[in-house]
């Protein structure tokens, strides 16, 4: 579990000095899981990362324990804008559902589109 812990790691670490260094677009944590995506192509990667992942998803429930935390420290910002949060997280929920849905819709043949044999 634990090499599996240094690979994510890593590939977390490359993923943001790429990110500063060639300044990128894109946040550290996504290349590094980009990286870690082509990386799981070898066995020597994938057995230790799979071991590591399956360790942290028995585990899930403990990672919520900060947020908890969190969120009964701040009740008083949670009272005075609770809906204004509520309002921004459904919203955005649902503009995200219709993205995927019209990216989906444009990007899957059509049934009913003649197939070229």
């Amino acid at each position: 579990m634990l090499s599996g812990l240094a690979w994510l790691l890593l590939c977390q670490s490359a993923g943001e000095a790429l990110a500063r260094l060639a300044h990128l677009g894109l946040p550290g944590p996504v290349i590094g899981m980009l990286l870690l995506l082509v990386l799981l192509r070898w066995e020597v990667v994938r057995s230790p990362v799979g071991a590591a992942a399956d360790a942290l998803l028995a585990h899930l429930s403990l990672l919520f324990v900060p947020v908890g935390v969190g969120v009964m420290t701040h009740l008083a910002l949670i009272s005075q804008y609770g809906l204004r949060l509520l309002l921004v997280i459904v919203l955005s929920t649902w503009i995200g559902l219709l993205v995927t849905a019209l990216v989906l819709r444009a990007a899957l043949p059509r049934a009913d589109a003649p197939t070229i044999a």
